[in-house]
Parts: structure tokens; sequence; C-alpha cells
């Protein structure tokens, strides 16, 4: 049976292909939503999220229901799905895995209303926790000992694994406006960016660089422990102030207070491309 699910993911993925031209090609059917899947999977990571949540619900198939072969599954996939993710809502699972849960597996059954029986609890900013208090791990790190590379996240707020990934020839002037760009060749997605240094960061970025092989990795390591999210959060909002001429935008305020120009931009900086995400996460 799990021989089988791995073998179905294999079929479903879809690298290298863009999710925003199935998107853009059902929006001009008609079809589309904010929250439109075309049932594919377009990157490492996201299989990765899938497969496990498919597996995970496979062996509670197999452990509560007694059933072992994917054809039985597929015939009361709605039903099982249903059971499956209403015993995990009264577990108290947060908001975002269930949601993670259930487009795993409408992806997995191809099917778009899979479980929409099911009321997921809603998703609230005063939920979120990651990187907006002490965590145990900050115990950990001295930042002292990382000041250079605390430097650079916050001023270009690079993702953990692209860090891992930038070289000294990444970090460079644009031709087109001399502006100081690191480029990310393989971001989230495996989308190609080019994020612009924060203003005021540029010289202790350039410093980093000087007097090195353009193919060395800029950082030799990056510690487990530091809140890279925290960096990242820092820069969106110094980013968004700058392009703005604005004060970050509050919880409770409104959005027409938020200059979205300013905040899509500090979006695309940061590998989402969606105003919702850096709204949410970043901004607030």
């Amino acid at each position: 049976m799990l021989y089988a699910a791995l073998e179905r993911l294999d079929t479903l993925m879809a690298i290298g292909e863009k999710r925003s031209v199935a998107k853009a090609e059902a929006k001009q059917r008609g079809e589309a939503t904010f929250a439109f899947t075309d049932l594919r999977i377009h990157s490492y990571q996201t299989r990765a999220t899938y497969q496990d949540v498919i597996m995970r619900f496979l062996n509670w198939c197999r452990t509560t229901c007694g059933l072992n072969r994917l054809e039985a599954i597929d015939e009361r996939a709605n039903e099982l799905s249903s059971r499956y993710l209403t015993e995990r809502v009264r577990q108290h699972y947060s908001a975002w895995t269930l949601r993670t849960e259930r487009s795993a597996l409408r992806v997995f059954f191809q099917h778009r209303d899979l479980a929409a029986g099911v009321e997921l609890p809603p998703r609230k900013r005063a939920h979120i926790m990651r990187s907006r208090r002490p965590a145990v791990r900050d115990t950990h790190l001295q930042p002292s000992h990382w000041q250079p590379l605390i430097t650079f996240c916050q001023a270009c707020g690079l993702r953990r694994e692209e860090l891992r990934d930038v070289r000294v020839r990444d970090v460079y002037q644009r031709r087109s406006d001399s502006l100081l760009v690191v480029r990310v060749v393989r971001g989230k997605g495996g989308k190609w960016r080019e994020v612009p240094v924060l203003f005021g960061c540029e010289q202790a970025v350039l410093t980093l660089v000087q007097e090195r092989h353009p193919n060395e990795h800029l950082f030799a390591h990056v510690p487990e422990h530091l809140d890279i999210q925290a960096l990242r959060r820092t820069y969106a909002q110094l980013l968004y102030q700058h392009l703005s001429g604005r004060p970050v935008p509050g919880t409770d305020d409104p959005l027409e207070v938020v200059d979205l120009e300013a905040a899509l931009q500090v979006s695309r900086a940061l590998g989402h491309n969606r105003l919702d995400i850096v709204l949410t996460y970043y901004l607030r």
C-alpha cells in the first residue's frame, strides 16, 4: 500500500511546470479561486511535506479501519479523509497543519472538494507563535559569534537553504540601476530572484565578499539555532518602511493604511509574491 502511494505521488510531480500558468488558464475559464490548485506537486519541499501527510494517513487507515490496499481506500477516500481530519481537529492540531493535510489529501486523491464537510478552525494572526516570542533555541546561540551572518540576514532576508547555497559571486550591483542585490539561484519552488540589499547595509554586505573567490560559499556554516524567520521579518519590515515611507501597519490597522505596492515588492524580495503572506506573517 505504501509503495503504491509513493508511485502515485511520483506521477503527480510537476517540477519545472508553473502553477501560475495553470491558475491563469483556469481563471480564463472562470474556474480559478484564491486557493486554486491544479492537483499537481510543483516543488520537492511540497512533495516531502505531502508525502509525510499521506504516509501518516495511510497508516491511520490500516490501524483504525484495517485497510491495507490503496484501492480499498480510494473507494472510501472522502469518508476516510473526513473521519481522519475530524479526529485531528478534536486533537487540537493547528489550523495551518490541518489545511496542509487536507490539501495533501486532495492532491493525492485528485479531488478538489475532498472532506469539504469538515469544518476546520480558522487561521488567526494571534495564533502565530513562530519567531514572535523567545524560544528555547535562542539560549543556545551567542549572537556576538555570528554577527556578520546576522547582519547579512537582516540586510537581505534570505531563507536558511538560500543562505547555505549563496556564493560570493551572487552579491553584485545590478546593471540596470546599480542597486546592490543578492541573487538566489534556487529559492522556494526552484525559483530564481534578485533580492535588494537593505538601504544602509550595502557596505557591510560588500565587506563580506571583498577579496574572496567568486565560487566560494559566502558562509561555511549556518547555525541551526539561529532564528532565520525572525531576521527575515526584520528585513521585511525595514524594507517596507524604506519603500513606503510609512510605519509598519499594526495588527488592527485597516488595509487602507497599507502601501500595497510596497508590500508586494517586499513579498517578491522574500520569494513569495503574495500579499496575504507578507501582511500576515511579516508586516503585522
